[in-house]
């Protein structure tokens, strides 16, 4: 199995890919702020990089339950200058984590290679041309809609067998966008409109995804599923942050978002090395 972005290749089986998170962002529910200037930003990333990130993913609109959209305008004032810096200082593939088209455009234009897209709910998903036309890697994320309103009453009759739905019809319709299977990675949405049940029935099931031939990516870094289920705050969620991170290498998931990478990496290096001692 291969994911192609851009200039960069990724050829599975092979060791889990950390992906650290750079947000840029007033308003993010962990480090809202903490990086908000280019050169904090920059920092942040190459600092990531350092403890083992292999991709770094800039966000510079917050996602969060309840969030409400930056202006395009401000989000590409906040990415931009992010993507550069680290483009030119070093080698590590970047994301932007964007919703936008003209953003994606852009960021492709500034030295970014993947477009981790939160909006793959879209039927007419003006990203996907701009993954067509530049070969970016995308990351198809399950949401059952905006932030603004995804978390009020999610309802499934069975959130495994309806996420793998959509991700069955997003494939066929990113193939008639022009989009190459290669070019595109999963990620069942942790957090974004399921309730606590829907989360650990997402977890306990996450083997389940790999019937479709292609990479899978799991963000659960510090989320607030967390706190329902053991009333931890943010700053105290890295152990179940961690303990998800281990079963979804065990389950076969092939990346790990997450603010936390070098406590990631170690972890999910003991898991392979144990896997790989089971007779």
């Amino acid at each position: 199995m291969i994911f192609r972005a851009r200039q960069f290749e990724w050829i599975f089986p092979r060791p889990v890919l950390v992906m650290g998170i750079v947000n840029v962002t007033p308003d993010s529910f962990y480090d809202g702020g903490r990086f908000s200037t280019p050169a904090a930003a920059v920092t942040h990333g190459l600092q990531l990089a350092a403890e083992g990130a292999e991709i770094l993913d800039i966000g510079g609109d917050s996602s969060r339950p309840g969030a409400e959209p930056a202006t395009e305008a401000e989000e590409l004032a906040r990415v931009l200058p992010v993507i550069q810096g680290l483009a030119a200082r070093t080698r590590v593939p970047l994301s932007v984590d964007t919703t936008k088209a003209a953003v994606a455009r852009a960021a492709m234009a500034a030295g970014a290679s993947i477009v981790n897209d939160v909006a793959a709910y879209r039927d007419e998903n003006p990203l996907w041309r701009v993954v067509a036309e530049t070969g970016a890697g995308y990351v198809c994320m399950h949401a059952p809609g905006p932030p603004p309103t995804m978390q009020s009453a999610p309802h499934y009759g069975d959130v495994v067998r309806e996420v793998e739905t959509f991700f069955a019809d997003r494939l066929e319709r990113l193939t008639r966008a022009g989009v190459a299977r290669e070019q595109v990675v999963l990620d069942v949405g942790i957090g974004f409109g399921k309730t606590l049940e829907h989360n650990l029935r997402l977890l306990a099931a996450l083997g389940e995804f790999a019937r479709f031939g292609r990479p899978c990516l799991l963000g659960v870094s510090r989320k607030s599923f967390i706190h329902k289920l053991l009333g931890a705050q943010p700053n105290e969620r890295l152990p179940a942050s961690l303990a998800c991170a281990s079963m979804a290498a065990e389950a076969g998931v092939q990346m790990i978002r997450t603010h936390d990478v070098a406590a990631t990496v170690q972890a999910v290096r003991m898991t392979e090395a144990v896997l790989a001692r089971r007779k």
